[in-house]
């Protein structure tokens, strides 16, 4: 069984490194979805997928299959991450139909522990963090390296865990015609444990985009519950709404995240 688990990972990792996808159209930037300050143990790898529809405020209705976070832990303070999502969009006009692929760009990057401290008999705790990386164009008429820096600041008060979210990002461009989109995002990720012993949880995240260049501005909002099955089992489900003028409209989305012991 642990055989198969791992094999499992790797095929998945591997599948998203030589990821391919068929042509498809430039889109609007996705969704920036805000990060916590968890680091997976030393050789341990987790797999978080999503997958569901959602409705674009420019676009066409899409179906995620899947958005994908793959994160690997090196060291305690130490996490290499992946990052990306692949859907199935429909037409602009005419009959409802999935007739073409939605790739976003990849994210590898490495997310640092800088400053921690807690306190176990109190339950309270504070945490900076960063992560860095580059945005690897992987949609066909897509161009540039770009890339992505997040400073993570997070603290802890029993059941309730949150974490501010400020970054930067040059992505690379859309199409042959369109500049690279340049922005800033900023966002909160909360965390609230229904029970003592990490069963259920609910999660919200609050996202933004501000583009330097001619984007039209993004914000969104989530609500999710989290059912931890076994500790190396999540199970969830999560609702999301944005605003009209850009990004992601609104959506649902059911995920998995299994973990794996890959080095001992």
């Amino acid at each position: 069984m642990r055989r198969r688990t791992r094999l499992a990972a790797w095929v998945v990792l591997a599948a998203a490194l030589a990821w391919r996808p068929a042509p498809a159209r430039a889109a609007t930037r996705p969704r920036f979805e805000p990060t916590d300050l968890e680091w997976e143990d030393t050789g341990v790898a987790e797999v978080d997928l999503q997958i569901g529809p959602v409705r674009s405020s420019d676009g066409p209705l899409r179906i995620v299959v899947p958005d994908f976070e793959i994160d690997f832990g090196l060291l305690p303070w130490l996490e290499l991450d992946l990052d990306g999502a692949y859907a199935v969009a429909g037409p602009d006009t005419g009959p409802f139909s999935l007739d073409h692929s939605a790739p976003d760009a990849l994210w590898p990057s490495v997310k640092l522990g800088l400053l921690g401290w807690h306190d176990d008999d109190a339950k309270i705790g504070a945490a900076i963090g960063w992560q860095v990386g580059p945005k690897l164009p992987v949609a066909r008429g897509s161009h540039g390296v770009g890339v992505e820096s997040l400073l993570v600041f997070g603290g802890a008060i029993r059941h309730l865990t949150a974490a501010l979210n400020l970054g930067i990002f040059y992505d690379p461009a859309p199409d042959a015609v369109s500049d690279h989109p340049v922005g800033l995002e900023a966002g909160l990720d909360l965390q609230y444990k229904l029970d003592n012993i990490d069963r259920f949880s609910l999660t919200g995240e609050l996202g933004g985009t501000h583009f330097i260049t001619s984007d039209p501005d993004q914000a969104q909002v989530t609500l999710g519950f989290v059912w931890t099955v076994v500790p190396t089992l999540d199970l969830s489900v999560t609702g999301l709404l944005g605003t009209p003028s850009g990004g992601d409209r609104y959506g649902v989305l059911f995920g998995i995240s299994p973990k794996f012991r890959l080095l001992r």
